[in-house]
């Protein structure tokens, strides 16, 4: 750590997006605490109210900008990461994006006729052929395990329910 001398003057870092990223905390906080004061109030018979989670989240949101501003304040700015094999004089790789993106959209094209079942293993299957795996009948097999696991468990579990598709009466 170097000490600056008094005829030195003070070359100070001040990192913008550290205080914006603080500030968006603090807005999503105050939002989620405000809207967590609107919500009705539950059932008699319920230990905590509907809103005891959102108070929880809120406040540790505004707690965690004010805390990120004061250690903003103090100096700190963060360091890139030692370890990064992420070359930033190289520019994006725009054709996996657009790759990733047409993945996205024929998964949500197919997904009422099909079911999120299968689309949802098209998706994964299809992520990890764009982004360098060639391991196709694997990845497939995970899609399958992972999306029909997320079906049961958004449909059964939660009562939310996800387009069955042509799988309707199987699954």
């Amino acid at each position: 750590m170097s000490v600056a001398k008094a005829d030195e003057p003070s070359t100070r870092v001040v990192d913008r997006a550290q205080y914006a990223l603080a500030a968006f905390l603090a807005v999503v906080g105050a939002y989620v605490l405000y809207d967590a004061a609107t919500l009705s109030a539950g059932f008699s018979d319920q230990v905590l109210s509907p809103a005891a989670f959102p108070y929880v989240v809120g406040s540790a949101l505004v707690v965690l900008a004010v805390l990120l501003a004061v250690v903003t304040a103090r100096g700190d700015v963060p360091e890139a990461e030692a370890g990064e094999d992420v070359d930033l004089t190289e520019g994006a790789d725009w054709l996996t994006v657009a790759k990733l993106v047409g993945v996205f959209v024929v998964n949500i094209v197919l997904i009422d006729l099909l079911s999120w079942a299968i689309t949802g293993a098209l998706l994964f299957a299809g992520c990890t052929w764009v982004l360098g795996s060639r391991t196709h009948v694997r990845d497939l097999a995970i899609g399958a395990v992972m999306s029909v696991g997320t079906w049961y468990g958004f449909y059964v579990g939660l009562g939310i329910p996800i387009p069955a598709g042509i799988l309707d009466g199987v699954l």
